[in-house]
C-alpha cells in the first residue's frame, strides 16, 4: 500500500492505538527551551524523573536579551529565573543543554537542525508551535503544550490522533529575489490562515527541490501558521549532505544504516492525500503582510485592499479591523508604508544564508531606522563575523546582537513601543505580537534590509539591480 512520508513515520512510532484512534506515539528527540523552566519543578514534586535524558535537549532563548553574554547582564526576575532553572535542570537531571556561553547555544529551532538532532526518519517535539521547521528535514516534528511537555519527558511518549494528509505542490523557477519566506507567504495567502487546519502539510514540487535548506526550514517554519500541526519535506541528497557530520548525527556503519533508511522516506508513487493544492512559483513575487495575520499578504508591487470589494461580510470586518489598526488606507501602495524598526532574525530567517541575503542589501548603504540584526545561535553569529557581514551591518549603522528570540516575542526586552511600525522577518504579525499596540509587517530578510536602507516597503529586486 502506497503511503506519504508523514504515514510512515508516523506508523513506525506507534506502540498502541484505542478505540477512539488516538495512538500512544514514541518520541525520538525532545527540546524544550526556557519557558518551560516551571516544567522540572512539577516533576520532581511528583516523584518523576526524565525518562529518556539522553533524548532532551534545552535551550534558553525567549527569555535571553539579545544584549546579554553572561547571565551576571540579565537584571534579577523572571526571565533571569527561566534561564537559572533551565541550567540547574540540566546539570541535576542529566540532559543535553546548551548554556547561553556555550558557542552552540541560539534559538532552539536553529539549533536542533545545526546539531543533528532533527534528523529524517524522527519523530521530534518541542514546546513551542514553530516546531514545524524541523520537518524540512524530513522528520515529523510538532509542537506541544505544557502538560505534553511534561508527559514526554516522564514517558517519552505522547498520545496523539492522526491528521489528515495534505500536500502543496510548488513547481516553476522561482523567479530573482524570491526567497522560501515569500514562497510560505504566498501559500498561506492562496489557502488562508485556517487552511491546513486539521492536515499535516507536505511540500513538493521543484521549488522546493531547488530551495536550500535553510529556504526549506522557512518554509516548514510558518507551516503552523496556515493552521497545519506540522509541515515535512521528503529527505534528498541535499538533505542528507546537510546532516552528515552534524554532532547529534549517527556515524561510520550507523550512517551508512541510517541513509539507506532516509532514501526509503519519500512518499511512494500513488500516495493518497486528502487534499492537495498546485502553485506555480514563477508567478511568487517578494512578499509583505499588511493585516494582523500571515495571510493578509500581498505583492510588494500591489497596493491595500479595499474591504468594501469583499463579498463575505466577515472576512470584511476582519480586512477592516485590520486596516484601522495597521492605519492604513485601501489602495495605498505598500511601497508607500514607512517603517519605524527592521527586525531580522527569528527562528524563520537567522540563519547564515539570511544573514548574508540582509548584508548583500546593506552592503555600502546605510539604515534609515533602528534596526537589529540577531542571528539564530552562536555557530551563525562566529560564521557571519568570519564572512565580515557583522562590519556590513554594523558600517550600515545596524545592531549586530547576541543569538536570541529578540524581537519575535518581545519579552526580552526587544519590542516596538505603541504605534510603531516594523518590518520584520518573524512568523506572527497578531496584534500586539512585538509589543503592546505594535504594528508588524513580515517579510524576508532581504525585504527588510531593503526597509532599512530606504524607510519603507521597497521591491528588493530593484536594490539588488542597483548593486
Amino acid at each position: 500500500m502506497s503511503k506519504t512520508i508523514f504515514e510512515k513515520i508516523w506508523d513506525e512510532h506507534v506502540i498502541v492505538e484505542r478505540e477512539d484512534g488516538d495512538v500512544l506515539l514514541y518520541i525520538d528527540r525532545h527540546m524544550t527551551h526556557d519557558l518551560h523552566f516551571r516544567t522540572f519543578g512539577a516533576l520532581k514534586s511528583e516523584g518523576m524523573l526524565i525518562k529518556e535524558p539522553e533524548k532532551l535537549f534545552g535551550v534558553p532563548d525567549h527569555s535571553l536579551p539579545t544584549t546579554a553574554k553572561t547571565l551576571d547582564e540579565i537584571p534579577p526576575g523572571e526571565m533571569r529565573e527561566a534561564i537559572e532553572t533551565l541550567a540547574a535542570a540540566a546539570d541535576e537531571l542529566g540532559f543535553e543543554h546548551f548554556s547561553m556561553t556555550d558557542d552552540r547555544h541560539g534559538i532552539v529551532h536553529v539549533v536542533g537542525p545545526e546539531q543533528g538532532i532533527s534528523l529524517p526518519g524522527l519523530i521530534l517535539v518541542c514546546g513551542d508551535s514553530h516546531t514545524s521547521t524541523h520537518g524540512a528535514l524530513g522528520c515529523v516534528s510538532f509542537g506541544i503544550g505544557a502538560t505534553e511537555v511534561s508527559h514526554v519527558m516522564a514517558t517519552q511518549t505522547l498520545w496523539q490522533r492522526k491528521p489528515k494528509q495534505m500536500r502543496i505542490d510548488i513547481s516553476g523557477k522561482l523567479g530573482f529575489g524570491v526567497s522560501g519566506k515569500d514562497v510560505i507567504l504566498a501559500i498561506i495567502r492562496k489557502i488562508s490562515a485556517a487552511g491546513g487546519s486539521g492536515y499535516a502539510i507536505e511540500f513538493t514540487g521543484s521549488s522546493i527541490e531547488a530551495m536550500s535548506m535553510e529556504g526549506r526550514m522557512t518554509v516548514c517554519n510558518m507551516a503552523i501558521e496556515a493552521g497545519a500541526r506540522s509541515g515535512i519535506i521528503s529527505p534528498d541528497e541535499k538533505a542528507i549532505e546537510y546532516c552528515k557530520g552534524r554532532p547529534f548525527a549517527p556515524r561510520g556503519a550507523e550512517w551508512n544504516k541510517a541513509v539507506a533508511y532516509w532514501r526509503t522516506l519519500p512518499s511512494d508513487p500513488g500516495a493518497t492525500y486528502d487534499k492537495e493544492v498546485e502553485m506555480d512559483g514563477s508567478e511568487i513575487a517578494p512578499m509583505v503582510t499588511w493585516g494582523n495575520s500571515p495571510q493578509w499578504a500581498l505583492a510588494v508591487d500591489e497596493t491595500i485592499p479595499d474591504p468594501m470589494t469583499e463579498a463575505d461580510p466577515l472576512v470584511r470586518a476582519d480586512m477592516e479591523a485590520a486596516l484601522d489598526y495597521m492605519d492604513l488606507e485601501p489602495g495605498m501602495a505598500i511601497s508607500d508604508i514607512k517603517v519605524d524598526t527592521v527586525f531580522v532574525g527569528a527562528c524563520t530567517n537567522s540563519r547564515i544564508e539570511d544573514m548574508r541575503a540582509a548584508a548583500a542589501i546593506a552592503r555600502g548603504r546605510r539604515a534609515q531606522v533602528r534596526t537589529l540584526i540577531v542571528p539564530g545561535s552562536g555557530i551563525v553569529k562566529k560564521e557571519a563575523e568570519a564572512e565580515g557581514l557583522d562590519k556590513i551591518f554594523t558600517d550600515a549603522g545596524m545592531e549586530w546582537r547576541e543569538p536570541g528570540c529578540s524581537m519575535c516575542v518581545a519579552m526580552n526586552g526587544d519590542m516596538l513601543a505603541p504605534g510603531e511600525r516594523s518590518a520584520s522577518t518573524s512568523n506572527r504579525n497578531f496584534r500586539g505580537r512585538q509589543g503592546l499596540g505594535s504594528r508588524t509587517h513580515l517579510v524576508s530578510p532581504a525585504m527588510a534590509a531593503a526597509a532599512s536602507v530606504t524607510g519603507h516597503f521597497t521591491d528588493v529586486r530593484k536594490l539588488i539591480a542597483d548593486s
